[in-house]
């Protein structure tokens, strides 16, 4: 493993945007950054260190992971409030942020890829993954491959369509070759959230673009791979994992996604059964923890306390 502690930020990633204290104070929380070998693709990760003056100390840490062309950043000014609870990390999917590139990307190698960062953070006996989009379409995989080894799986904002209505879709296109930028702040300026949303936390919008960025030969472009970003990453039976996940699941999206719509979650729902907690985010688009990211952390731990609860009433561990 390589271990590699992150000095203060450089100062083309800090945000220049107004932004709150509780921001400030999150993404200004030590960490460290990691790189494991997951079939021979380097995989980078954050981690943050448990706060072992807690009384909650040691329960279980969490795994976050992003959407497609994201990275572990988008989840730096969240982790921070779940480190009570034990480590916490937020990886690189391959082709993606600071992680290595491979010929040809899967799911299933993708759901190793969770699979090896969680025993390479050491993130407990009980951790549990949370996944937003693309992530949570990886985080089914790995749930039905691997969820013995957690204590749950929360997805966010993946929409699972109605047989019906994913018929009628138009195929997916590959993304085209990335543009590259002269002058650092002008690709900045550039960000854009995709799907296209607006976002009223532009604090976070910025943050986020300015850790997208990688220097090119001339200038400076998009960190993910896009290989990584074609078509073929949705051609996978993921409402067919979801069901078969074995491990407890739940299921997070925002009440104004474009994504998962009323219908979308209409159809979820009935794949989930009542049992499995669904949590619809007022306020919140598809990125839900972008739009309402306190509210995200609250509801996050409350269904982590309720997990808990359950798993010491139990007396059981994954594994």
């Amino acid at each position: 493993m390589n271990d590699m502690t992150l000095a203060p930020g450089a100062a083309r990633l800090e945000v220049k945007t107004d932004a709150p204290a509780w921001f400030r104070d999150a993404i200004a929380r030590p960490r460290t950054s990691h790189l494991v070998p997951v079939a021979g693709c380097d995989v980078h990760y954050l981690k943050w260190a448990a706060d072992r003056e807690s009384e909650n100390a040691g329960i279980s840490g969490v795994l976050f992971v992003h959407g497609g062309g994201a990275h572990a950043n988008w989840w730096s000014f969240i982790a921070p409030f779940f480190t009570d609870r034990g480590p916490v990390a937020a990886m690189d999917l391959s082709g993606m942020g600071d992680s290595g590139r491979r010929e040809t990307y899967s799911a299933a190698v993708r759901a190793t890829e969770i699979r090896d960062v969680l025993a390479d953070a050491g993130l407990g006996p009980r951790p549990v993954v949370v996944g937003h989009s693309f992530g949570g379409y990886m985080t089914m995989k790995f749930g039905r491959e691997f969820g013995d080894r957690v204590a749950g799986a929360v997805i966010v904002d993946s929409p699972i369509r109605p047989p019906d209505v994913e018929a009628t879709r138009r195929p997916r296109r590959l993304t085209g070759p990335k543009r590259v930028y002269a002058d650092f702040e002008e690709a900045v300026g550039r960000f854009r959230l995709m799907p296209p949303q607006t976002c009223e936390n532009d604090f976070i919008v910025e943050h986020i673009a300015r850790h997208s960025l990688t220097k090119a030969a001339d200038g400076w472009t998009w960190k993910f791979d896009e290989e990584a970003m074609g078509a073929k990453r949705f051609d996978e039976p993921f409402r067919e994992h979801l069901q078969a996940m074995a491990c407890r699941r739940a299921y997070f999206h925002g009440a104004d996604s474009a994504l998962v719509t009323p219908e979308v979650a209409a159809f979820t729902r009935s794949l989930l059964g009542p049992a499995t907690p669904m949590v619809e985010i007022a306020g919140a688009q598809h990125h839900v923890m972008l739009d309402q990211p306190l509210a995200f952390v609250a509801a996050l731990r409350t269904l982590l306390a309720s997990w808990d609860a359950d798993i010491a009433a139990s007396g059981t561990t994954p594994g």
